[in-house]
């Protein structure tokens, strides 16, 4: 693991030399492909081959021996296996070697021996003072420089198009089938970095790289973990300050994924609800399949990122326009129609046109080409779309009019370039390239299109947006030696400024009857156990206790019902609370995540939470405004906000309380398992938790 400068790894992706440990004269070996590749490529720095039983390899000179190296590459590849593998770290480092590429496979990703093995690998790279990429890794490759210090297969295909994608991949079979497959589409990477094992370097130090680097303008990523969870975050950071998007491919969703990728790359996968919630937090876009990661990408390339988008089509066939309008609706791509002036002119033009939104000029397009050039200016010039989306389908790609659809599609453009413009076509490979030149998206299906001009006014809302308020600053927390009583968790919370229902803890029934009494009934009564977290389950909540005497048969019940179900657990008596009415049940709450640290979730509470799962997550601390934006981005936020004629609930009160809430989860350290604050009542007027539960892990 690092949180390396990106500036760093200048070194490791343009070398002016690098050497071969493991060379093979054979250029289809893992040994040989990487000199085969550079001489292709005309690497200009010096390339070093060593083996000891050759004087010669692919034509260069070839060293017995790193000590018999005539310089200190700056870059070594290791293709050697096992102990010589550590042999030739320690004797690299020794010769002032800044970094090695590692192809050597058989470390933590086979079994606790490969992991200490692996150990001793890191360590003895970092007592020199060297950096590694690896182990188990494919490699990586700058195209600019001509630098492959690379064993895939995949580019006997061909070298990398010219692009300005950067792609960095834990693993490197699927880091090469991303270049690969973005080179069958036309599409150009300039740059793949693959991790392996990540013992040192990471997705993360490569995404930073990039971030900085003025080669790179879009980042696809391919993660089956994370083990640095702030360093992942803070390189997400640096690619939304340049206006660099991320887009992200994420495995390891279900269990039996997570599995495979302990076994692949002895990655974490980590709660993948909270790695969503980080790639949100930073503006970054998950893809679900290669297809989609390969069409966002491709569409970022245009470096327009419309805020706000909505989307204007036009089309020859009305069915494609319903299927892009389903298609935006599931992507929450805003369609709005076009304006009734503009709806009548077009109508005046084509009376049989449906001039809505989708536009549909019908098949008249075949007798009057002009209509293409009509209609679209008319859409952006009257309805004010930002991203333009055109399905052709085989009259974009025949001869006898494709000429002149480009020329009226050209025409709008040249009066409008900062619009998005997205083509489904069917035509010619020729043909294609001439839409693109032109400066068009392509897609052959209309939903992908739909997809990708979404990501694309997604990832402008995230770079327009402002910096986040600091947090609050939070006091020093002084967490209690082991899982406290719902009494004590909100002593801690009140600490913290978090307010709580007004209750009291009483040691025995008159004492609950005076509290009761006290705050008017009727009342909640509550089991107060340090070993009873989920009261419910036992039976251990009483609602609507009504008067005095109800409230000592509660008392009765609950001691009881605590004896019966949980005769070893430590009583501490009984909570009364008084019982709030015309509130919104809210759902608060602290994780610790293993790899992002502590997280806090906000939902809203009963079925929402328990069947729904209508939450949110966030990395702690972070200020007021972000808690409110949280709120207000849930499903059922309408609910707080007076949907169906309920008064507004008090949003500023709730996050406060949540915002302070991710300050406390900060401040109290790893020792935090979680923080469960459920119910909690959104008021007219303030919020309040009404139970509390808080799990800490022993001290030391």
């Amino acid at each position: 693991m690092s949180r390396t400068d990106p500036a760093d790894l200048a070194p490791l992706v343009r070398p002016g030399s690098v050497a071969i440990v493991g060379a093979s004269a054979d250029p289809t070996r893992i040994g040989g492909r990487p000199i085969a590749y550079m001489l292709r490529a005309a690497f200009r720095g010096a390339i070093l081959p060593v083996n000891p039983n050759r004087a010669e390899v692919q034509g260069l000179p070839c060293y017995p021996s790193v000590a018999a190296l005539p310089q200190a590459p700056d870059v070594a590849v290791i293709a050697v296996p096992g102990a010589a593998a550590l042999q030739a770290v320690d004797e690299l480092g020794a010769r002032g070697t800044r970094f090695a590429v590692m192809f050597t496979a058989g470390f933590a990703e086979v079994d606790a021996a490969g992991a200490e093995a692996q150990g001793r690998l890191v360590a003895t790279a970092r007592r020199h003072g060297m950096r590694l990429l690896g182990p188990n890794c494919l490699g990586l490759f700058n195209a600019a420089a001509g630098f492959y210090p690379i064993f895939s297969a995949s580019l006997e295909g061909g070298l990398p198009l010219p692009g300005r994608i950067g792609i960095a991949s834990q693993s490197g079979a699927y880091g090469t089938h991303l270049f690969a497959a973005c080179r069958a589409r036309h599409i150009g990477t300039a740059m793949l970095v693959t991790t392996g094992n990540e013992a040192d370097l990471s997705v993360a130090d490569a995404i930073g790289w990039m971030a900085q680097d003025d080669d790179i303008d879009v980042i696809m990523a391919y993660a089956e973990g994370v083990q640095d969870g702030p360093a992942f975050a803070g390189a997400l950071a640096a690619a939304r300050r340049a206006k660099k998007p991320v887009i992200v491919m994420k495995v390891g969703r279900s269990a039996i994924g997570s599995a495979a990728a302990q076994s692949h790359t002895a990655s974490i996968a980590g709660n993948d609800a909270i790695f969503s919630a980080v790639l949100a937090e930073h503006g970054a876009i998950r893809a679900r399949s290669t297809e989609e990661l390969i069409d966002i990408a491709y569409a970022a390339t245009r470096r327009i990122y419309p805020v706000p988008n909505s989307l204007g089509v036009i089309t020859i066939s009305g069915g494609a326009g319903v299927l892009i309008s389903d298609a935006a609706e599931a992507a929450g791509l805003a369609m709005p129609e076009m304006p009734a002036e503009a709806q009548a002119r077009l109508k005046a033009i084509l009376p049989f046109a449906s001039p809505r939104n989708p536009v549909d000029c019908t098949a008249q397009a075949f007798n009057d080409l002009s209509l293409i050039g009509r209609f679209t200016e008319s859409m952006i010039a009257d309805g004010g779309y930002s991203s333009i989306l055109a399905f052709f389908t085989q009259i974009g790609g025949a001869p006898s009019m494709a000429p002149a659809i480009r020329a009226q599609l050209n025409a709008v453009k040249a009066r409008h370039p900062d619009r998005l413009y997205a083509l489904s076509v069917l035509a010619s490979d020729a043909r294609n390239r001439e839409y693109e030149a032109d400066g068009y998206l392509l897609y052959e299906d209309p939903a992908r299109a739909v997809v990708a001009l979404d990501a694309m006014g997604r990832l402008g809302a995230g770079f327009s947006q402002p910096e986040p308020a600091a947090p609050p600053p939070g006091a020093p927390v002084r967490l209690p030696e082991s899982t406290p009583s719902e009494a004590e968790a909100k002593r801690l919370l009140a600490a913290a400024g978090i307010a709580t229902v007004p209750e009291a803890a009483c040691a025995d029934a008159e004492a609950a009857v005076a509290a009761a009494e006290s705050f008017g009934f009727p009342v909640v009564m509550k089991i107060l156990s340090p070993d009873i977290l989920h009261k419910t389950e036992i039976g251990g909540v009483l609602l609507d206790v009504a008067d005095a005497e109800a409230v000592r048969c509660g008392h009765a019940t609950l001691l009881e019902r605590a004896a019966r179900h949980a005769p070893a657990a430590r009583i501490e008596g009984v909570l009364v609370a008084r019982q709030v009415k015309g509130a919104v049940e809210c759902i608060l709450g602290i994780q610790q995540d293993p790899v992002f640290g502590p997280v806090a979730m906000v939902g809203l509470g009963g079925v929402f939470v328990e069947v729904m799962r209508d939450v949110v997550f966030r990395r702690c601390p972070f200020g007021e405004d972000v808690a409110e934006a949280m709120i207000r981005s849930i499903k059922a936020a309408p609910l707080l906000t007076g949907a169906r004629g309920r008064p507004p609930c008090d949003v500023a009160a709730l996050a406060r309380m949540l915002s302070r809430l991710s300050v406390l989860a900060a401040a109290a350290g790893p020792r935090l398992r979680s923080i469960d604050l459920n119910p909690v009542f959104a008021l007219p007027e303030g919020a309040f938790a009404a139970d509390a539960v808080i799990e800490v892990g022993e001290a030391g």
